[in-house]
């Protein structure tokens, strides 16, 4: 019995953890669009670092715990882009760590500056698991007493595409290319799906002290349902961001951003879920900081709207 529900636990796992390296677990990912798109690298005017932590349904013992931290800037070829992110995932007796290296070549399309982008990521993960740390009812489980544990080291490429204008923004990737196979337990095994982004937004004037930011993202993946996010967020006086967000049958929540000084950024987003887990879960908690290291002298001006 162990041996059944380990499987169907740790196949939820990879549905979980493949999506969630790609930022669709995050939910500010339009502040940092690299974490689905390589198109994104080099995009803003600085060479840009931002850290996420997020705590996936909070007060329920095991669950997803991630932070990433991605880089990025234009080269001195301003058409060039390039990008670092690292990940780090932790949920029940799983840890995976990645480490991706991101580029982009951008082509003006108009005197406005707009611009198409594309991009590839390359890199490895680590996946780590170790049954040992599961607590166990039956000791004498045959699972229990192999001490089964699991590390592999995992190639993968992404691409995507990116255009973006001085107030909207259109992406489309596959940030896993590669279907890797994955041991479970015994002669079970698992392949990593590819999942699709499609995702995009537009900036609107309300007035001098008001803009409003719509913006969706899709994500589709084979044998899951196809999922729907939307947001609306509204920029007050150059310095606040106020959002709320919904994903269809998954959650709704809100987020917010502050711009502390001209280059320094902190945000926060809370999630409440819509599935049967709220009878177990309060809620998912995330914070973001953001840090321009660089100011460049072309491209678009401040203030940046994505």
């Amino acid at each position: 019995m162990i041996k059944k529900i380990i499987v169907f636990a740790i196949v939820c796992l990879f549905n979980y953890t493949t999506s969630a390296q790609q930022e669709a677990q995050y939910s500010m990912y339009f502040f940092n669009p690299l974490l689905i798109n390589p198109g994104y690298a080099g995009s803003q005017e600085a060479l840009t670092a931002t850290a996420v932590v997020r705590d996936q349904w909070n007060g329920l013992a095991g669950a997803p715990k991630s932070q990433c931290l991605t880089v990025h800037s234009p080269l001195k070829k301003e058409a060039l882009g390039l990008g670092l992110t690292v990940l780090n995932d932790v949920l029940g007796p799983t840890k995976n760590t990645g480490g991706y290296l991101d580029f982009s070549y951008g082509i003006k399309l108009n005197k406005q500056k707009d611009r198409l982008v594309f991009g590839l990521k390359m890199g490895v993960d680590y996946l780590q698991r170790d049954f040992s740390k599961l607590r166990i009812n039956d000791q004498n489980d045959n699972v229990y007493l192999d001490n089964f544990s699991y590390n592999k080291t995992l190639l993968n490429v992404g691409a995507g595409m990116y255009y973006y204008g001085k107030r909207y923004y259109l992406g489309v990737s596959s940030p896993r290319l590669v279907k890797n196979k994955l041991n479970l337990i015994s002669d079970q095994t698992a392949i990593q799906e590819n999942h699709y982004y499609a995702f995009g937004g537009i900036v609107v004037k309300i007035n001098p002290l008001i803009n409003m930011r719509p913006s969706f993202m899709i994500k589709y993946v084979k044998n899951a349902p196809l999922s729907v996010e939307g947001n609306l967020s509204f920029l007050i006086n150059e310095k606040v961001w106020l959002g709320a967000v919904y994903r269809h049958n998954a959650f709704m929540g809100l987020n917010a951003m502050y711009q502390i000084t001209p280059s320094l950024k902190l945000g926060y987003a809370y999630d409440y879920t819509l599935t049967k887990l709220q009878n177990y879960s309060n809620g998912s908690h995330e914070l973001m900081l953001s840090y321009d290291l660089r100011k460049m002298v072309k491209g678009f001006k401040s203030p940046r709207y994505f």
